[in-house]
């Protein structure tokens, strides 16, 4: 399945871009689903029809779904002391009826996620086209799977699963309670489904594309955006200029507006990514008539699998060289720090945490630079723990 995400700045029009792009994909037979995180309904008011809580068809080809995740969550807690009900009854809690309860932070976001997996794997659709929210908040959603799954592998690892039989001795040497099965196999199973989630965001058939109104606001948060969105391993495939406007006279009153429009839309087509312009209606559109009316492309080619890093090559000096694109990036708004078998990558407002792969983890870091678009990590082997002769 080919899978678009789209997002942009606030006020940008990226929810009335991503119906028409949805729309326009369904008229030439292909069959989409298009998936929206809004918590209103503004999907509905650019279709021209609501969309709801669960998948349900707009127009021949097309489906919407707005997913519902004060629903979702209450399931999920419900479920959770279901099977955590002998250690809830040890404690003396009251368990919480489903009626009472309201989703904590992080739980929407969660749902959502859930929902873009499931979507993303029904083999009833050809096209998924995802409505994200505004950035920044996009951006913290993409890469909230990853950052989870880390927390789980730190909190409980994995390979202390194996000593499951040791538990009840070692409890009774600590004089503590250990950590009960349950608690592992939840989450194993949160690993799993959050594994999952990253392996349609970083599919090669997934891409994103930017919606924003060309001009100084918009350049500046296309720029952020594709600095974030490569820190995560995600390429920007295309810009969606939303509302320009037509050719106008030279004593026009918004001349000086549409030379600023000229201006960027200048500056975003020497960038390496699709720019196109999508027409101002002179209102807000509403229906399929006039999300035709914008012009929105709905399927590109599948672009390139993207690398991140670029894989290691070995320089002169025989040090492996690690390249991590980071386009737009400003060298003083770099910072690198080794953490153990990790490195802590943070570029401006952004951060990531990324495991070293066994070949560099045996490495010490011999300096870092960042050049043309990349920041290029040196490693030089350690003697101590590099094999010796090639064993």
């Amino acid at each position: 399945m080919r899978t678009i995400l789209i997002t942009g700045p606030g006020g940008s029009g990226r929810t009335t871009i991503a119906a028409a792009t949805a729309l326009d994909a369904a008229r030439e037979g292909t069959r989409t689903l298009l998936l929206s995180a809004d918590r209103t309904d503004t999907l509905g008011a650019a279709l021209g029809s609501a969309t709801g809580p669960v998948p349900e068809e707009a127009a021949a080809n097309l489906t919407t779904w707005r997913p519902d995740a004060a629903a979702r969550f209450r399931e999920d807690l419900t479920a959770f002391q279901a099977r955590a009900a002998n250690v809830l009854d040890l404690l003396g809690a009251a368990r919480l009826d489903a009626e009472e309860v309201t989703p904590l932070p992080g739980a929407e976001e969660l749902s959502f996620l859930r929902a873009l997996r499931d979507a993303a794997l029904c083999e009833r659709y050809d096209l998924l086209v995802v409505d994200l929210p505004p950035l920044p908040q996009a951006l913290a959603l993409l890469a909230l799977a990853e950052e989870l799954r880390r927390y789980l592998r730190r909190l409980l690892p994995p390979e202390r699963q194996a000593a499951r039989a040791l538990r009840p001795v070692l409890g009774r040497l600590a004089g503590v309670p250990m950590p009960a099965d349950w608690l592992y196999e939840t989450a194993a199973r949160w690993d799993v489904e959050l594994a999952a989630v990253e392996a349609v965001l970083t599919d090669r058939n997934t891409a994103v594309r930017l919606v924003a109104e060309p001009g100084p606001a918009g350049a500046d948060a296309v720029s952020a955006a594709r600095l974030g969105l490569a820190l995560r391993g995600l390429r920007t495939e295309a810009l969606i200029a939303n509302r320009t406007l037509p050719e106008a006279t030279p004593d026009s009153w918004f001349s000086s507006l549409l030379a600023q429009q000229r201006k960027t839309l200048a500056d975003w087509r020497e960038q390496p990514y699709d720019v196109h312009p999508v027409p101002h209606l002179g209102r807000d559109p509403r229906g399929g008539d006039d999300l035709a009316a914008l012009a929105v492309p709905a399927v590109n080619p599948a672009p390139a699998p993207v690398e991140w890093p670029v894989a290691d090559r070995i320089a002169e000096d025989g040090v492996l060289v690690w390249h991590i694109p980071l386009p737009g990036a400003i060298r003083d708004e770099v910072d690198l720090i080794r953490r153990g078998d990790e490195l802590v990558i943070t570029v401006g407002p952004f951060r990531r945490i990324v495991a070293l792969p066994s070949a560099l983890r045996r490495c010490t870091v011999a300096g870092a630079g960042l050049r043309e678009g990349e920041l290029r990590v040196r490693f030089a082997p350690d003697p101590d723990l590099w094999p010796v002769g090639g064993r």
